[in-house]
């Protein structure tokens, strides 16, 4: 099996990619390699398509994430395509957030348009797709949710975000508390409603080593969502906000140990 980035760079080896991006920053290669040997610097692209790849981290310039995507009651590609011409022009890194219409056909032509690594929210399409062949979001099964996330990798997604420190008793007691807004995470929200229908525990959090194969065969990022993060101010850094941070630091530690990029995708919210 090939090398990921973060082994060769405890091996001492600085690849060409390595280096280009290290001139695109303006730092020294050999500390961007220690960084992101050490997990404080990542890059971001999946290993199908290395001429696209950003880097964010320690150390480099602030990057723009440009959103975008098909909702269920606006549908057209070729806004959505015009969307990524603009980013291209602009951004650093693309997300398809996309709901409506046929998520794979459009995630797959973005993908062809951007020149920048696109990332995407698995959880969204297994439970769309549930709710129109099962009748419900929840429906999905563990290995279908899996099968998502590999057919993400095989498209050439370089990042995914992946709601994998929200645990069912955490989710239960957020729910519970005295919080203004309990969840405001969309496919934080997804994952919890699959757990209480299920009765089952986060598939991300007890299949995490499953989670790091994948990812490590094809070099991508993992983004660790936040599902708890704060929609109010009354509700930042409370316990269960705390607790997930807590436990996504945890699953950092085995991701960097396993040689996957990841990153925290934060103690705030963009709304």
């Amino acid at each position: 099996m090939a090398k990921t980035v973060i082994e060769e760079v405890r091996e001492g080896r600085v690849s060409d990619e390595v280096k280009d991006v290290a001139r695109r920053e303006g730092v020294d290669e050999g500390k961007l390699a220690r960084r992101i040997a050490s997990g404080r610097a990542i890059l971001i692209r999946n290993v199908k398509l290395p001429d696209k790849v950003s880097a964010v981290g320690l150390g480099l310039t602030t990057k723009v994430n440009v959103n975008i995507g098909t909702s269920s009651e606006v549908v057209s590609l070729e806004a959505e395509l015009e969307k990524v011409r603009i980013a291209n022009k602009w951004g650093d890194t693309l997300m398809d957030l996309s709901t409506g219409g046929d998520l794979d056909e459009i995630r797959r032509a973005i993908i062809r348009e951007s020149k920048l690594p696109v990332g995407t929210v698995p959880t969204y399409q297994a439970f769309i797709d549930s709710f129109k062949k099962k009748g419900g979001g929840a429906y999905f099964t563990e290995d279908e949710l899996f099968d998502m996330v590999e057919r993400h990798l095989r498209d050439g997604v370089a990042f995914m975000t992946i709601h994998a420190a929200v645990t069912r008793e955490l989710a239960i007691k957020a729910l519970k508390g005295d919080r203004v807004i309990p969840i405001i995470s969309r496919g934080g929200d997804m994952l919890i409603g699959w757990m209480l229908h299920n009765n089952a525990e986060n598939p991300f959090y007890t299949r995490w080593d499953y989670v790091l194969e994948l990812f490590r065969e094809y070099d991508a990022a993992i983004s660790i969502g936040d599902a708890l993060r704060p929609g109010a101010t009354a509700d930042s850094h409370d316990e269960f906000h705390v607790a997930e941070l807590i436990e996504a630091s945890r699953l950092v530690k085995r991701a960097r140990k396993a040689g996957v990029q990841v990153m925290v995708e934060g103690p705030g919210t963009c709304h």
